[in-house]
């Protein structure tokens, strides 16, 4: 019964007014004594550590969120300083970049300092100590949050920086690409070459070479930069097409060898052939016209017998370097193969060119003087062109091939029964030189 009391007693209590519950609660034994103090301090507590506790959230979400933009940043500017020509610009934007690394790393030791000094799930942790976490969290996350802000405007700044570092970030993938094509293409090349049985050593060693390069081009533009990357891959592809284009000629540069082998050696044979028919036409020179006429091809059948030895003999070692696939070594052989049966021909031929025009001549000189006459005519015509009076600079020549024309039929009706009709078809032939020089300057003084 008297508890039954005591609850009814305490219900009516419950019911007094505000006013008069101080008064009660003194007239009541124990009613805020003890446990009942402590449970109202401790919920105090428990509120300021759950706020602590949300502003250590929020501090370690900004952390969080720094510490991504900082290294999505360090990428944009990796980026920008391998792409850019301007090393001086490129080491503004780094040096910045680095600046701001060092308030981050401030920013972040403060954050993990105060990380280890507030421990909020501590059973002793009093009311005092949890607001003072909160404020501490709260003064670094709004650190974290600024230098976030400042780090996301500097990220802003770069933006075209990064837009032409990424266009030229672009080109390397393709300029890689085709370099290491073309590297694929020239080995494929040079097995070929191989598998015909021709030697391609320098090929091989220019091919070879270019394994340094192409590790370096694996190695990216991330360390050795986009521009040098790009000139790189672009070098290397020229040089591996270069190696393709030569060995893909190289079965038809050894062909075309042995064709010209085979033709020279035909021609030198040719050449000898005729060599020995010169000494008959020198007979005939000999016994019908005048010494002039013939003395300085005395020495065409010797000569023509040695270049033609000298020629076999070049033509051995164009041979044994085709055979020996020094092709460089052949092909300048075989050059002077055919300088030296060029010159043999020319010699050879000019001996029985000689006793053509000298019998020609023999047989009518009017025809070669009458010539010669008409070349003058023709360029004193074409002096008086629109002209009172001729050009002193083209009537002097012009007159002078007149009295040299003059001279050389005198001379040669003066040699009575042998005449030196070489001398007399030198002398038209210089006479019409003459002639045509002074045609030629005429055209090119008039509009």
């Amino acid at each position: 019964m008297r508890a039954t009391r005591t609850a009814k007693e305490l219900a009516g209590i419950a019911l007094l007014p505000l006013a008069l519950l101080p008064a009660v609660a003194l007239a009541l034994p124990g009613a805020f004594s003890g446990g009942g103090v402590r449970r109202w301090g401790r919920g105090r507590v428990e509120d300021l550590r759950a706020e602590a506790q949300a502003a250590q959230d929020e501090t370690a979400a900004a952390f969080y969120e720094l510490d991504t933009a900082q290294r999505e940043l360090r990428i944009t500017v990796e980026t920008i300083t391998a792409a850019a020509d301007d090393s001086r610009q490129a080491g503004r934007v780094a040096h910045d970049f680095a600046a701001f690394g060092e308030r981050i790393d401030q920013v972040s030791h403060e954050y993990i300092r105060t990380v280890d000094v507030h421990d909020l799930d501590s059973e002793n942790l009093d009311a005092g100590a949890a607001s003072r976490a909160r404020h501490d969290f709260v003064r670094v996350r709004d650190e974290l949050r600024r230098a976030k802000t400042d780090l996301d405007t500097f990220g802003q700044s770069l933006a075209p920086l990064l837009e032409r570092a990424e266009n030229q970030l672009r080109q390397v993938a393709p300029a890689v690409e085709s370099a290491k094509r073309a590297l694929l293409e020239a080995t494929t090349a040079l097995d070929a070459v191989r598998e015909a049985r021709l030697a391609a050593d320098q090929l091989a060693a220019a091919l070879a070479a270019l394994g340094p390069e192409l590790r370096l081009l694996n190695e990216g533009p991330a360390q050795h930069g986009i521009q040098p990357t790009v000139r790189r891959a672009e070098d290397v592809r020229r040089r591996a097409e270069a190696i393709t284009a030569e060995a893909e000629q190289l079965p038809r540069r050894a062909a075309g060898i042995d064709k010209r082998l085979s033709s020279l050696r035909t021609r030198a044979q040719a050449i000898t052939t005729r060599a020995g028919q010169v000494e008959p036409v020198l007979s005939e020179l000999r016994r019908r016209f005048s010494a002039a006429c013939w003395q300085d091809l005395q020495r065409v059948p010797e000569q023509a017998a040695a270049s033609v030895r000298q020629a076999e003999s070049a033509l051995g070692e164009a041979r044994r370097a085709r055979d020996e696939q020094r092709w460089d070594d052949a092909t300048a052989r075989l050059a002077e193969v055919q300088t030296l049966l060029g010159r043999t021909d020319e010699a050879v031929s000019a001996a029985g060119e000689r006793l053509r025009r000298l019998n020609e001549v023999s047989f009518d000189p009017s025809k070669e003087a009458d010539r010669a006459r008409f070349a003058i005519r023709d360029g004193q015509r074409l002096a008086m062109s629109g002209r009172q009076i001729p050009d002193p600079r083209h009537a002097g020549p012009l007159d002078a091939a007149v009295e040299r024309l003059d001279r050389a039929v005198a001379a040669l009706e003066a040699g009575g029964r042998n005449p030196d009709y070489w001398l007399f078809l030198t002398e038209t032939e210089a006479v019409r030189g003459m002639v045509a020089a002074v045609v030629e300057d005429i055209r090119q003084g008039r509009p």
